[in-house]
């Protein structure tokens, strides 16, 4: 069994199908889905669809991307929804450097909230990093000084410095679609590297669609397609990484067990 350990199922893409998309991900072998908060102002929209199936989990944060345009980004405020039982992380959160639809500063403060959240309430911390590497780690290290910070650096697809820090701090390593990228080749050398304790797989859907799907759009039936390639780079049958992948996953998101 293999666990799709980040997509939005709320996006409007997958509003007419969504019985359907649950159910083609369980006949590819996927037998659950964490499916990922943006915005706290639509995290009803997400915990519905969360509480409408068994083996769907949801999370509650604010992309960096919404930093600026969320009124109530606080750790008193995500604690607050986070209490809902379906809720089993923190985020997503982080920094986005690459597109900046935020303010920098607004993106770190917001980070930091999450952190807050994160370590005040014991839920795992779920991250999205691009083109911020150095300032991602240095606020990591920061709310890990502090103690009880656990997460996963989500659809991981940036350096070795990002891949060893985060790994040093406890963290897990979220593999995309990306992964199958004819071009991925530095991705591919740090996904043979990773601890076999310490990988999820994910599909980010609708995004980042998986060879042999690039192109399309994404859905959680598709992580088998990145499982089976990840297994390959790793030289391990695609049975066993499904058996580790998933037993990380409810060692990390433990709320979910």
């Amino acid at each position: 069994m293999l666990i799709d350990s980040h997509c939005h199922l709320d996006f409007e893409t997958f509003a007419p199908e969504l019985d359907s998309i649950v159910e083609r991900a369980r006949l590819a072998g996927v037998g659950g889905l964490l499916t990922i908060c943006t915005r706290l102002t639509e995290f009803d929209r997400v915990h519905a669809i969360a509480e409408r199936y068994a083996n769907v989990w949801c999370s509650v944060g604010v992309h960096p991307h919404e930093a600026a345009s969320e009124p109530e980004s606080d750790a008193a405020h995500i604690l607050e929804l986070a209490r809902h039982p379906k809720v089993v992380g923190i985020g997503e959160a982080g920094l986005d450097y690459f597109y900046e639809h935020s303010p920098r500063d607004r993106q770190r403060a917001v980070f930091r909230e999450h952190i807050a959240a994160a370590r005040q309430s014991g839920l795992p911390l779920i991250v999205h990093s691009r083109d911020a590497d150095e300032e991602t780690i240095e606020l990591l290290e920061e709310g890990a000084r502090a103690g009880n910070l656990s997460g996963v650096i989500h659809c991981f697809s940036s350096t070795a410095y990002l891949a060893e820090r985060a790994l040093a701090l406890g963290f897990y390593i979220s593999l995309s679609g990306i992964v199958t990228f004819r071009k991925a080749t530095e991705l591919q050398a740090i996904a043979r590297t990773i601890p076999a304790d310490r990988l999820l797989v994910e599909t980010d859907s609708p995004y980042l669609a998986p060879v042999p799907h690039r192109g399309k759009r994404n859905e959680p039936a598709y992580v088998a397609e990145t499982a089976k390639f990840v297994a390959g780079l790793r030289g391990i049958a695609v049975e066993r990484l499904a058996e580790e992948s998933t037993a990380n996953f409810y060692r990390l998101f433990a709320k979910a067990a």
